[in-house]
């Protein structure tokens, strides 16, 4: 399996399907543009699920569901949200079938022509809003502190298994807050849940910033945004929480009487991420070998194999290795015990490596009888014996290496890949040669922004949070910075 990965260095972008496919992480649809969610790739969705829904129910927030289904005048309500999302609409038309006039085919029976067109939610701010208006009426019903986990369809026309895809799995959030202040500490708060997340558990150092105009969501006030740096030198944006004003509450006209009898608009916030993360994971960690995974999110995090030869060797090895299962499951470590038969031990090995498994033990003849095992790592595919007592805390310290060191491998390639410049023939060079954060002085207008990106198809991936406000110029137009942006090329 992992002779059939192409290595990253000859095209890292076949390599990335080839870790798809061969970690059976996801598979192409009979729909174009679609995936389907292998056991593996869902598995490790429903780890990311589990802990952000955590996080979510910590800070107070609580999960609901609204309908797939989104009448158009609804999306035609607030203006920079349909200009947004128009073009990447499905469009539900009629409600059935018929049979066509020659019998050999299907066609959308006439008759059944709805009324008013059906939108699949590309977001679900339009249908929220309309039921949030009839939820608030008073300070006293707010805020509301909701998520949802759902699918969403936008109709794109390039893509590519995880990073985007015409259906997908998310996270979407949605509050409605009584004045700006809580909504803007709500965005803020959920830009920092996203970043512990993206830095503690997939081990995956983020920039947190603010968007450019131009590449704010559609609606919103601002966009904040965590951007992480692929092994390509390629940025990704893995999350993004909105500051959507009192937009969306003048569009759906959810007013609120506040603690003075007046009436004004609710203030709101949306935010998301999605199954684009486990792209995200991919490209940060794997290598030529396949999948490697940080233990806090790996649904295996140690596979034990048995090794025999003859069947009177099999019954000890089995016990031994059920009995170290056993013990590791009972101090909450996620353990698989691969005793299929017909399988050579090599095969498993390479099986279990090109699928990110963290930790891997080897238990033969002999270590039961040196009461021993082979304890090998799939971020540095080190291996050595060790004994089998104090097993537990050792995997548990290994397992903990792993993550640490994922996070500083990621962490230093991402810094040894973000380069100052100053004139726009080096960040043009930096761009070709080198690749990653470009960090350069901006004037803020959206015309050098645009001449940038067509020019060289870096964009602006965030004004830094923690920015270097240095006053400088800009490195095309000469006008005056406030300080230098991130530029990139981007997924």
């Amino acid at each position: 399996m992992a002779d059939a990965i192409t290595p990253r260095a000859e095209d890292y972008s076949q390599w990335y399907l080839d870790v798809v496919r061969h970690a059976k992480l996801a598979d192409y649809s009979p729909v174009r543009g679609c995936m389907i969610i292998r056991p593996n790739g869902y598995a490790l969705w429903e780890n990311m699920q589990r802990v952000l829904d955590g996080m979510f129910k910590e800070t107070g927030h609580e999960n609901a569901y609204f309908p797939v289904f989104i009448p158009e005048s609804f999306l035609a309500r607030e203006a920079a949200h349909v200009e947004g999302f128009a073009k990447e609409c499905a469009v539900v038309t009629h409600s059935r079938l018929t049979a066509t006039e020659d019998g050999r085919g299907l066609m959308p029976d006439p008759a059944s022509k709805l009324e008013e067109n059906l939108i699949v939610r590309p977001t679900s701010e339009t249908i929220i809003w309309d039921t949030y208006s009839r939820w608030i009426q008073s300070w006293r019903d707010l805020p509301i502190l909701i998520n949802q986990w759902a699918n969403v369809v936008r109709w794109e026309m390039r893509t590519r298994l995880f990073l985007r895809t015409m259906e997908f799995l998310w996270q979407e959030g949605h509050t409605a807050h009584a004045t700006r202040e809580e909504a803007l500490e709500e965005t803020l708060r959920i830009l920092d849940i996203y970043t512990r997340f993206a830095e503690e558990y997939m081990a995956m150092p983020v920039l947190r910033g603010l968007k450019s105009e131009s590449e704010r969501f559609a609606g919103a006030v601002e966009t904040y945004c965590i951007e992480a740096l692929m092994q390509d030198g390629k940025a990704l944006q893995a999350g993004t929480s909105h500051f959507l004003g009192q937009n969306f509450a003048r569009a759906f006209n959810c007013q609120f009487q506040n603690k003075n009898n007046e009436l004004e608009y609710v203030w709101s916030t949306s935010w998301g991420v999605s199954t684009r993360l486990i792209g995200a994971l991919i490209m940060t960690h794997s290598d030529d070998q396949g999948l490697v995974l940080p233990p806090r999110l790996a649904p295996t995090q140690v596979v034990i194999v048995p090794i025999y030869r003859q069947d009177d060797e099999r019954t000890a090895v089995l016990e031994a290795a059920e009995r170290i299962a056993r013990t590791l499951r009972d101090a909450g470590i996620s353990v698989r015990l691969d005793a299929r038969e017909g399988y050579r031990p090599g095969w498993k090995f390479n099986e279990h490596e090109v699928q990110g498994v963290p930790v891997r033990l080897a238990l033969g003849p002999r270590d039961v009888r040196n009461h021993a095992v082979e304890l090998a790592r799939r971020d540095t595919r080190e291996k050595e014996t060790i004994p089998q007592e104090g097993l537990t805390e050792r995997v548990r310290a290994t397992l903990d290496a792993i993550q640490r060191n994922l996070f500083d491998r990621a962490l230093a390639f991402r810094e040894a890949h973000t380069t100052r410049v100053d004139t726009y023939d080096d960040f043009k060079a930096v761009l070709d040669e080198k690749g990653g954060f470009v960090l350069a002085h901006w004037d803020g207008t959206p015309e050098t922004e645009a001449r940038i990106k067509a020019e060289t198809t870096a964009t602006i991936r965030c004004i830094p949070l923690e920015r270097d406000d240095t006053p400088g110029t800009d490195m095309i137009t000469g006008k005056p910075s406030k300080g230098r942006v991130v530029f990139a090329r981007a997924y």
